[in-house]
């Protein structure tokens, strides 16, 4: 029998329990947003009405999603003496993105003192193309696509938005987050950062332990699949997932109707609203990573004969649970559509293989055709009916696994109750316990809290040249940002910043920049969001969702987005800025109510730009520097095609006129720089546009890598505290590109700011241009798009051709250094110091 086959999962020694939930609407999940914390409060009761009272272990494995933090604060509340808590591994290709993930699972056990508990996320491993599974895989990708980096598509992940709806609200919880959660000293440090593998196999090598999943099962099934000697010691497994009763939602129409219906949804679906029209069945938790479900659920077959709540321990009896109706059911998961053993490449397991990866069987159930992404053609059929099933967890008659399947909650005891249903009641009982409470939160942290906004005062000086920065919030775009604030306002004012968020930085890092203007004493100077995806990425018909063909460049762990998200970990330094990102929102602005506080609502760039420009005296322009993608530049200019007469002179950083590029993550692109690369009909867009371009391209910034020489100069400086905290930066950098692999190429983050001191003083440091003719591929063909080419068609470009490199570091040096325009707020631990901690 093949590795496709139950018996090839099986331990016979193992006789577990695995309590499944699925996606239904008349189940558990119609509590809504309280559905994981239903999970953990089912298994937390069947824990505690054991016939005995030993110590049980768990681990928590969560995609960190907003439902995820009050199913842990109620586990959290559970007596530590039958239930502990040991450690969390993150699930980072789901719902939140893993630098502000780590993050807000480190400040709610601060605030629970419980910093004693393990926690994991991430790691470089990965799988070789023969299937060989390196030590900690990053779990960054599903394991369909797991190749040697932590950069790949997003075949599933493109159903969650990446903005507001999706991660952008999670991994700020819609802006609670920083108003509310204390902040501790654990944090994301590189390197030293726990990897999810490590606090697995750490974990579970001590001894039996009960794993608890509410997000995608990537972490689990890789574990499975490299370390199964370590089945014996998980003792059941409880997940949040599935949809084991969904059934096709369209094309219905009523009994007796006649020709005259128009076909409408009908019966049960699954969750995924970006992708019904291909795939009606799936739950977001399982079709995130289907083949790592798809190991979860069959290692259990050995148990297939005897599945109760009884097996092990008496407590977990099905009819006694306290919450949930528990069914048993022989369940599958799909993985691949029929029919099995087609080739047409979207199944990377058999695609141009002689031998399959992981050994799987020819003609298998893995083995057909691989849902590409949410509007995968294959999936979709004349009558608008999805076809594919990736991540349906089927029910069967023959085969599949026996799985005890929590149908629909228990409903309240006291029936005089308003809360009708029984875990409601026991919830809101649980978290009012005073055992084991929250020492404090954000503000209550502080007895002399309060927030202060900066606003300096300009009236009495003759401000010079506005500017608009468009930054992607690089670490080197926010080197940039200090050299700005602190270029006098007489010669630079900084009018406004709108970030790109399809850069290197994810959606949430916006909260960096308030930081840093706060740090400034700037929190006059507006913030807009930019757009999630490059032109023409998002998806017509579903506008928030879109495609990554150019994004998955980036890489999602050490050396991208991790890092970028957190400036590798020194973010959290910076102090705390009383504006933040929020999705509260008003009618105004198109929301269906007004929330409690409008005022909070976070702009958007195209908002801000043209806020701008009614603003300033129509003659005299505005001047743009941008360190990124140019897609809020080129979404402004085709919005409306006669702004470009109101940018004055336009800097870029970007392009390289040599043709040697810098797109280290796929080989084939030999010729493209990143930030033309990320958005190259953005890119021509704005080359065609008529504005007065300067270009700082790679064949510059590429020359001016940080050295250790120019680290031993900075220490010799007395510093401001930007000034300090630059240097941090420059100096994590640097001895991470010591280390190599992911961080080979941190030494460049000198380049942004090139781009600033030659908008600010080209003298100074010795700048020379140059002019061409150029043009920007883009074709739709990744091995050519975003290279720069020089070509008599196109259009004359100034560039930067050469600056003095020495000129250049001890002017950014003595910017930063300089007494004027400092911190008005140093630090976090300033803040702290002044708000007087308990």
């Amino acid at each position: 029998m093949g590795p496709d086959s139950l018996s090839h999962w099986l331990d016979p020694s193992l006789s577990l329990l695995y309590i499944y939930l699925p996606m239904r609407r008349n189940m558990i999940w119609h509590l809504g947003k309280m559905r994981d914390i239903a999970v953990a409060a089912i298994f937390c009761w069947t824990l505690l009405s054991c016939s005995y009272a030993a110590q049980k272990t768990l681990l928590l494995d969560t995609d960190v999603d907003n439902e995820d933090m009050p199913a842990l604060l109620y586990i959290l509340k559970q007596p530590r003496s039958q239930i502990h808590l040991k450690a969390i591994t993150i699930n980072a290709n789901s719902w939140s993105n893993a630098g502000s993930a780590i993050n807000t699972v480190y400040d709610i056990l601060y605030m629970m003192n419980r910093e004693d508990i393990l926690v994991g996320i991430g790691g470089e491993g990965g799988i070789t193309d023969n299937g060989t599974i390196l030590p900690n895989v990053g779990g960054y990708l599903p394991i369909i696509e797991q190749g040697l980096s932590t950069a790949g598509g997003c075949r599933y992940r493109e159903a969650i938005p990446p903005g507001q709806g999706g991660r952008l609200d999670v991994d700020t919880n819609y802006g609670i987050r920083r108003q509310y959660l204390p902040q501790g000293e654990r944090h994301y440090v590189p390197l030293k950062q726990r990897t999810a593998q490590e606090v697995l196999v750490e974990t579970l090598s001590k001894g039996p332990t009960t794993i608890l999943l509410l997000g995608a099962q990537t972490n689990l099934g890789i574990l499975l699949l490299s370390h199964p000697e370590l089945k014996k010691n998980i003792e059941h497994i409880y997940m949040m997932g599935g949809g084991v009763h969904s059934s096709n939602p369209t094309g219905c129409c009523p009994v007796g109707s006649g020709l005259s219906c128009i076909p409408a949804q009908c019966g049960n679906v699954g969750n995924l609203f970006s992708a019904l029209p291909t795939n009606p069945w799936a739950e977001f938790n399982v079709f995130t990573d289907p083949f790592a479900s798809y190991q979860s659920f069959f290692l259990w077959d050995s148990f297939a004969s005897a599945v109760t709540i009884s097996g092990m321990l008496t407590g977990h009896d099905p009819n006694m649970n306290k919450y949930a109706v528990i069914y048993p059911k022989n369940i599958t998961v799909i993985t691949s559509d029929k029919p099995y053993g087609i080739n047409d490449g979207s199944n990377p397991f058999f695609a141009n293989r002689a031998t399959p990866k992981f050994h799987l069987q020819k003609g298998g159930v893995h083995s057909g055709h691989v849902q590409t992404g949410i509007q995968d053609p294959f999936c979709l059929v004349l009558d608008g009916k999805g076809t594919c099933m990736d991540g349906y967890t089927k029910e069967v008659q023959n085969g599949g696994a026996l799985i005890q399947v929590a149908l629909l909650p228990k409903p309240n005891r006291d029936t005089n109750s308003t809360l009708k249903i029984q875990f409601y009641a026991d919830y809101i009982n649980d978290l009012n316990l005073p055992k084991q409470t929250a020492r404090f939160n954000f503000e209550s942290e502080f007895q002399h809290f309060k927030k202060i906004f900066y606003h300096p005062n300009l009236s009495k000086k003759v401000l010079g040249k506005p500017l608009i920065f468009d930054m992607d919030m690089s670490p080197g775009d926010f080197i940039t940002l200090f050299y700005l604030l602190k270029t006098p306002v007489e010669l630079i004012n900084l009018t406004a910043i709108t970030v790109t968020t399809n850069g290197w930085a994810n959606p949430a890092a916006i909260d960096i920049v308030y930081d840093m203007l706060h740090m400034m004493g700037r929190d006059d100077i507006p913030v807009g969001l930019g757009s999630y995806f490059a032109l023409n990425q998002s998806f017509p018909s579903f506008p928030s969702n879109g495609d990554c063909k150019y994004s998955q460049a980036i890489p999602l762990g050490s050396g991208g987005l991790l890092d970028s998200d957190t400036l590798f970990g020194l973010a959290r330094e910076l102090p705390r800025s009383p504006r933040r990102y929020t999705a509260q929102n008003s009618v105004k602005f198109g929301a269906p109510r007004t929330t409690d506080h409008p005022e909070l609502r976070q702009p958007l760039a195209n908002e801000v730009l043209l806020n701008v420009f009614s603003s300033l005296n129509s003659k005299a322009g505005v001047t743009i520097l941008s360190s990124g993608p140019l897609t809020n530049i080129a979404t402004l200019l085709l919005a409306n095609s006669s702004l470009h007469t109101k940018i004055k002179e336009l800097y870029i950083v970007g392009g390289s006129i040599a043709g040697q590029g810098n797109l280290y993550t796929i080989p084939k692109n030999t010729k493209a720089e990143f930030n033309f690369f990320l958005d190259p009909e953005a890119a021509l867009v704005v080359l065609k546009s008529q504005i007065n371009i300067t270009l700082i391209p790679l064949d510059v910034t590429g020359k001016i890598p940080l050295s250790a020489a120019y680290l031993d100069i900075l220490e010799k400086h007395e510093k401001t505290a930007e000034f300090e905290f630059v240097h941090k930066l420059l100096s994590t950098s640097w001895m991470l590109h010591s280390e190599g692999g992911p961080y080979n190429f941190t030494q460049y983050l000198l380049g942004d700011p090139l781009a600033a001191a030659v908008l600010v003083n080209p003298e100074n440091i010795k700048t020379t241009f140059n002019e061409e003719k150029i043009t920007v591929e883009s074709t739709g063909d990744i091995s050519t798009d975003g290279w720069t080419r020089v070509d008599k068609a196109g259009v004359p470009i100034r560039y930067v051709s050469s600056v003095d490199k020495e000129a250049y570091e001890l002017h950014l040096a003595a910017v930063l250094n300089s007494p004027t325009q400092t911190a008005v707020v140093p630090s976090f631990a300033s803040q702290k110091k002044q708000w007087g901690k308990r």
